[in-house]
């Protein structure tokens, strides 16, 4: 009976985080009024405009890097490449496929940059690549602001501030907006699946599972696990890491144009750092950690996240007449879950700890 009971508050410990969500979105849902209809609408939208830059996350935390941060790096890169692509006037998904072939270079910068900097960080990868991030912001903002249209040309008028040089603050991405969500066409019952979008979604999440049997996959494994063993066996450590970030940022990157493209409109100034916090806690939200991380929780946690985001400010409204309650409310998740997620990790770590403390004398089976 002790056996089980442990067992079970074990698997609460494991999954709290999802489980509150669960809790939460049962609560909300039926106060929100919203139809099933609409809620499944809203939540496929979300997903094929969401999942892609959350997968982004799973190779550095395989790899034992933790929550990439910095792949807000690879997001401004993806603007970068959308920004030129308006200029330009190229529409459809040929801009789309523009943006990224334009981007890639300067995400494989961006990524290389980065992970050489965590190289010299270990142990502190997130907090440096967050600082990291906001350093890279400021460099982005002042090539936005003042390099474009003076250093780098700007034929389009319309994207460009008054004084002649520097995009305004909303880029129109209209040329693009939906190309890859409408390609293939599908509705069902009135529910509009964008396919396409998926479609590439699902090779994304095979790539992962490819990648992770690969020698360059078990490689970043083994350095998760242990970098002094990893580095014992001969495995490259720091190129291993290295390559990690550098694939994250790119993905990011190609992530940020399918989410922008969804939206239709670039905010140029900011998108960048709501993509990174976002995707960061939809991840944690699905139940990953710090070290573990699946494609389960990815989509758990995009559902769930949003979920929340859609249902809290009608909910609000309905229940105290206040629907900017739920407007800070969804502020207040997004970033307090990154910070509960983190205290639950430290704790879950502890808890393992002692249950492997217990096996060893003899007092508990694994």
């Amino acid at each position: 009976m002790n056996r089980k009971f442990d067992s079970f508050k074990h698997f609460l410990v494991q999954n709290a985080v999802p489980i509150l969500f669960l809790v939460v979105s049962a609560f909300a849902i039926p106060i929100s009024q919203f139809s099933g209809t609409y809620l499944i609408q809203e939540m496929l939208v979300r997903l094929s405009r969401n999942s892609f830059l959350v997968l982004s996350l799973l190779i550095p935390i395989m790899a034992g890097m933790g929550l990439n941060f910095g792949m807000v790096l690879g997001a401004m890169a993806g603007q970068i490449g959308l920004i030129f692509i308006s200029d330009w006037n190229v529409v459809g998904v040929s801009g789309i496929l523009l943006a990224a072939i334009i981007s890639t270079p300067l995400a494989i910068l961006l990524g290389w940059l980065c992970g050489a900097i965590l190289n010299m960080a270990k142990g502190r990868e997130m907090v440096t690549s967050f600082i990291l991030g906001f350093f890279m912001n400021g460099v982005y903002q002042l090539i936005v602001l003042y390099g474009f249209g003076s250093v780098v040309p700007i034929t389009n008028p319309a994207m460009v501030l008054s004084r002649g040089f520097g995009i305004r603050n909303v880029t129109n991405l209209e040329g693009v907006r939906k190309c890859l969500d409408n390609l293939i066409p599908v509705s069902i019952q009135g529910i509009d699946i964008p396919l396409a979008t998926f479609l590439i979604i699902a090779l994304f999440c095979l790539f992962v599972v490819w990648f992770r049997r690969t020698k360059l996959g078990q490689d970043m494994r083994a350095v998760g696990q242990d970098m002094k063993v990893a580095g014992a066996a001969g495995i490259p450590v720091e190129h291993t890491r290295l390559i990690s970030i550098i694939i994250s940022t790119v993905l990011a990157c190609y992530g940020q144009i399918i989410f922008l493209q969804n939206i239709g409109t670039l905010n140029t100034y900011n998108s960048h750092e709501q993509a990174g916090m976002f995707a960061i806690a939809s991840l944690l939200v699905g139940g990953a950690s710090v070290s573990r991380a699946s494609i389960f929780n990815v989509f758990l946690g995009v559902v769930l996240f949003h979920l929340m985001f859609v249902v809290s400010p009608m909910a609000g409204k309905y229940l105290i007449g206040e629907a900017q309650l739920g407007e800070y409310f969804r502020v207040f998740v997004s970033y307090g879950i990154i910070s509960l997620a983190l205290v639950l990790h430290a704790w879950r770590r502890q808890k393992n700890k002692d249950r492997a403390r217990r096996s060893l004398r003899g007092i508990e089976a694994e």
